[in-house]
């Protein structure tokens, strides 16, 4: 499939795509010019339909392990699908991996609390906020795609490259 070159070798062309893609992702909207914001739209709009698609596919488990007491416990987990197993591997393996921030009114204790559980918290965002709130719109609306928005802002300053401002929707 033919893409633009955008001035790069292969390499550069490759990780600056993927690092616009998930700061595009994590922060919700990026500004770019007009060539990469349309070359971020492609990859970023396949990656939201696999989320959309495999969002709500998990499989409901028991286990049953012995604790230290030696008692039976019942543990009820849920996990991924196969199928989303799969396009959580594909999303992160094209993904860069952004580790969450610890916020101004929070401790370093608070902050391990609230992140002991999220291993990749773009890939979690991707399947928690972004793929679920498009499901419902895509259910509402009976449409797919088109989960981003570009506004030309103008010539840049210098080399009059047309300025974009791509964000999710």
């Amino acid at each position: 499939m033919a893409q633009r070159k955008l001035g790069r070798t292969a390499d550069q062309r490759k990780a600056l795509l993927r690092n616009q893609v998930t700061n595009l992702i994590w922060y919700g909207r990026i500004e770019t010019t007009e060539a990469r914001a349309k070359e971020v739209r492609r990859v970023a709009e396949r990656l939201i339909t696999l989320a959309v698609n495999e969002c709500d596919n998990t499989i409901a488990t028991t286990k049953e392990t012995h604790n230290d007491k030696g008692q039976l416990v019942t543990l009820e987990t849920v996990n991924d699908a196969p199928s989303k197993l799969h396009a959580r591997r594909i999303i992160m393996s094209y993904l860069y991996e952004i580790p969450d921030l610890k916020r101004k009114d929070e401790d370093k204790a608070e902050w391990k609390e609230r992140t002991k559980d999220v291993k990749y918290p773009v890939v979690e965002k991707l399947f928690r906020e972004i793929g679920p709130k498009f499901k419902k719109r895509n259910e509402e609306k009976k449409c797919a795609g088109g989960y981003t928005r570009i506004y030309k802002l103008g010539p840049r300053r210098g080399d009059a490259a047309e300025m974009c401002l791509i964000e999710i929707i």
